[in-house]
């Protein structure tokens, strides 16, 4: 055994032993060896996009993946870790563009960097389950569905709003709108209606709130919350404003009535203004004789289509000049046009109630628009002058300044509202939600092509299954003037699947939120070129834990969830829910330095470029550089990012102190679902702590060796052996319930407690003492293998466990002896009238009188009590002895 440990040399060991053994490959339905069937565990951390290198965030995620991994394959689980790339999407474009390489030949070779990067990491991945989004054979699956959905009506082909860049002709991503302006050529962008396809999510928005809500107690709290929000059932009444208003022709628009919803119709007395989305048919018939609102109407259209922008965007509006019937009073209301209605969003219209809802009152304090306050609440007044947030506590509501239904509580009042509109045959209540169907059409060229093909007698036409896959041309490069399939002959040439005449190809390519939404259940299924999934699927699934980013909290989980059902709904899937554990693992943060430039950008230095200035109690109160000494200032800390010159790359300081080193910090800095801290004298404590476990072992391999043997009776064990073997096991009993609670910093700081016991144990050479300290150690080891498996396995190896145990893979966990836990003796801590005056140790079990006896006469009592009797002697059994004189 080498005296000093080389974390390189240590490393390609293991990894040469585990690569000739092909260690990680799983197979269903695995055996134990006295025959029975190991209980299966499926854990999957969310596969990465590939974008180059991996970065601490990806190694903190795969580490408590892998972690939970091995413990549980020692615990004799049957586990499968598996691992692929999301392939497809933007950055490959952007990439592509910038180095005139087509986006196939970037994203393969950064997946064989990252590829080799997770292998040096020691990640337990069965890498014959790998899948590539972009490989054909995985995404003719995604045309496959796709094309079963359409049959069942649940994908459909209707126009849509998207982001246009006039000037790169392109359609862009919401996050592509960088201040109503496109990221790249920095034009205003424009909103344009175009048609593309559509999935019914909306047709399980019931079941997938009831589920989240009730069904999947392994979740985060806060991601249920979330997602139940972005689901958003609303109860409430649609209802119509009559009106007049006629078209060219002479025709009602939209037969005279303007329909919208609300939750609150216990303020309908309170509407002074309805506002229209821009697009609305009132809206375009108004603008037909009024050029300033035409043109405002072209101006809403720059900028971008979320809600969150539409939240976020100054409300502004123009008069149309029309008015619609109050339906309760009859009287006219104006109709404004605001650009922070959107049109996607129920009938493209609301009702203005400016006293009791924060956006209408800010608009109609800008416009000068009548504000009717028509709720109250006990004990609260109503300012017009100042917005008061009050308004949603429907409990104590009561309605004012209402006609007939004053006094009304709110849901008595919703009631009689509701009641009255129908008589009217204008309204009914009814149920909203905020989910809406979702897009999957995008006007890119790295993506699943769309199986249609467009003829011009037949329309679209899906691509016969016999023939999918759609093959997408990988030597493309586009070059940011749209998508270049739409010049490429080759792709867009066909012929009609109906009738056989000359027609084009689908040029739309599919959301990559589609590639994403099922790729773990082909994991399970990696090999069948015949089918989606099949009887392994059901084997494994539903997933037993699913570890990722916060960030998905909402998108990919509700599409996987959604796209989980639909193969249900058509016979591939035994299962509702896709993963019954969820872990959203915390975010790491480094310092952030910089300062502006001559040209008034922000320049971003690294950590290590700069010294650091302290204040009194040791904050970081400002910072120079190394090389000149200038200031820069200092940002706090923030989550790593290449483009503040913040991150660190895990392969220098696996290439520099190990992949142990830096499993071991990012493990022991911090809970997994908590942010992580960037230290580098964690790191150098990290691998401070490697270098003393590979020291102790060598310096007591011999009586390690001479120790190690099954069958010991451990009665007959000397004090110090009973001693290190009771620390050890009550260890051991902490790290088992931290283990099974993901609390994996916990484990690491038990393991560091582990070695100082071990260091500090004044053993002899004595058989007994030799097999305590062979167990102990190899407590340790076994503890401390699925955080730093590569130096725990050498370990393993040079001191003979492996002789006796097996490799330490599938080496047993070890079990907590509960007879080592029991002490021959207990210390209590003595007090003599209530002060601490030192400590006794006395027989575990041993009787009160007894206690009292070794008390009263211990050197502490004779001296303060000064020889007189005492007056009582209080025993607290397992903790003190209070002697009163």
């Amino acid at each position: 055994m080498q005296e000093r440990y080389s974390p390189n040399d240590v490393e390609k060991a293991a990894h040469d032993n585990w690569q000739a053994r092909d260690a990680y490959r799983v197979t269903e339905h695995a055996k134990a060896a006295d025959g029975s069937s190991k209980p299966k565990f499926y854990a999957c951390s969310m596969l990465p996009y590939p974008s180059g290198k991996l970065h601490m965030g990806h190694v903190r995620n795969y580490t408590i993946n892998d972690m939970m991994a091995r413990q549980l394959r020692m615990r004799g689980y049957n586990v499968l870790m598996p691992m692929g790339w999301d392939a497809f999407g933007m950055p490959a474009e952007n990439a592509a563009i910038k180095s005139q390489v087509p986006p196939a030949k970037w994203t393969y070779d950064n997946i064989a960097y990252m590829k080799k990067q997770m292998k040096a990491m020691g990640l337990a991945i069965d890498w014959s389950r790998e899948m590539c989004a972009c490989d054909p054979k995985y995404y003719k699956w995604n045309q496959w569905l796709f094309l079963k959905m359409l049959e069942k009506g649940i994908a459909y082909r209707k126009t849509q709003v998207v982001n246009w860049d006039p000037v790169d002709q392109t359609v862009l991503a919401n996050e592509q709108v960088i201040d109503g302006r496109g990221w790249r050529s920095g034009a205003l962008v424009e909103k344009r209606e175009i048609p593309g396809y559509y999935l019914r999510i909306t047709d399980y928005a019931e079941e997938l709130l009831s589920k989240v809500k009730d069904g999947l107690p392994g979740w985060p709290e806060r991601v249920r919350l979330m997602q139940e929000n972005w689901i958003g059932k609303s109860e409430g009444v649609r209802f119509a404003f009559t009106h007049n208003i006629t078209d060219a022709s002479g025709k009602l628009i939209q037969d005279g009535r303007m329909y919208v919803f609300t939750t609150r119709a216990d303020t309908i007395m309170g509407v002074t203004f309805c506002a229209v989305a821009p697009e609305h048919p009132l809206a375009t018939h108004a603008a037909q004789s009024n050029p300033e609102l035409a043109a405002f109407i072209e101006s809403c259209k720059k900028g971008g289509t979320t809600e969150a922008e539409m939240a976020a965007r100054e409300k502004e509006g123009l008069p149309t000049g029309l008015s619609v019937t109050h339906p309760i009073t009859g009287e006219p209301v104006q109709v404004w046009v605001g650009n922070y209605v959107l049109m996607s969003y129920g009938d493209g219209a609301v009702m203005g109630v400016p006293a009791h809802d924060e956006r209408d009152f800010a608009f109609a304090k800008k416009y000068n628009l009548p504000i009717q306050d028509v709720i109250t609440i006990p004990g609260k007044t109503y300012s017009t002058e100042q917005w008061q947030d009050w308004y949603g506590d429907k409990q104590q509501a009561q309605t004012v300044n209402s006609g007939r239904y004053d006094g009304l509580s709110h849901a008595h009042a919703v009631g009689a509202v509701a009641a009255d509109l129908a008589t009217q045959g204008l309204g009914e209540k009814q149920t909203t939600w905020r989910l809406r169907d979702w897009g999957i059409s995008r006007q890119r060229y790295w993506g699943t092509p769309i199986p249609i093909i467009h003829c011009p007698d037949c329309g679209p036409v899906p691509v016969p299954e016999q023939d999918l896959p759609v093959i997408l041309p990988d030597d493309l490069i586009p070059d940011g003037s749209g998508n270049p399939l739409t010049k490429h002959e080759g792709f867009l040439s066909c012929h009609c699947p109906k009738c056989g005449v000359a027609a084009r190809r689908e040029t739309d390519t599919m959301d990559t939120f589609v590639d994403s939404s099922w790729y773990f259940m082909r994991y399970t299924s990696p090999d069948n070129d015949n089918a989606m999934v099949d009887e392994r699927n059901d084997y494994w699934m539903p997933m037993d834990q699913y570890i990722g980013g916060i960030e998905h909290a909402v998108l990919h989980l509700l599409y996987a969830r959604f796209w989980t059902r639909v193969m249900r709904d058509l016979g591939l899937l035994k299962f509702d829910e896709p993963f019954t554990k969820l872990l959203c693992q915390g975010m790491v943060l480094n310092h952030i330095y910089s300062r502006k430039n001559a040209k008034g950008g922000i320049e971003y230095f690294w950590p290590e470029e700069v010294e650091n200035q302290y204040d009194g109690k040791g904050a970081i109160i400002g910072a120079t550089l190394r090389a000149d000494g200038s200031a820069v200032q200092y940002g706090g800390i923030g989550t790593m990012s290449k483009s503040k010159n913040n991150g660190v790359d895990p392969q220098s300081l696996i290439d520099s102190m190990g992949a142990d080193t830096a499993r071991l910090f990012v493990m022991f800095a911090s809970p997994p679902e908590q942010t992580l801290e960037w230290s580098d004298s964690g790191v150098e404590g990290a691998n401070r702590y490697l270098r003393r476990l590979w020291s102790f072992c060598h310096n007591r391999q011999a009586d390690i060796r001479q120790g190690i043997r099954p069958g010991i009776d451990w009665s007959s064990a000397d004090d110090a052996s009973k001693d290190l073997r009771r620390e050890i096991h009550t260890l051991l009993k902490m790290a088992d319930y931290d283990y099974q609670r993901t609390q994996y910093n916990t484990v690491v700081s038990t393991c560091m407690k582990m070695l100082n016991a071990l260091e500090s144990a004044t053993l002899n050479s004595t058989p007994m003492a030799q097999a305590a300290l062979a167990e102990t150690t190899s407590i340790l080891l076994r503890v401390l293998y699925p955080v730093v498996p590569h130096i725990t396995w050498q370990l393993w190896q040079n001191l003979g466990y492996s002789k006796v145990h097996g490799d330490l893979l599938d080496a047993p966990w070890p079990t907590v002896d509960e007879a080592a836990l029991i002490a021959d003796e207990i210390e209590l801590m003595l007090q003599i009238n209530g002060k601490l005056r030192g400590s006794l140790r006395v027989a575990n079990g041993a009787e009160k009188s007894q206690i009292e006896q070794i008390a009263t006469h211990h050197e502490a009592a004779l001296r303060f009590l000064e020889g007189r009797p005492p007056k009582r002697v209080i025993v607290v059994p397992g903790k003190l002895v209070n002697i009163v004189g």
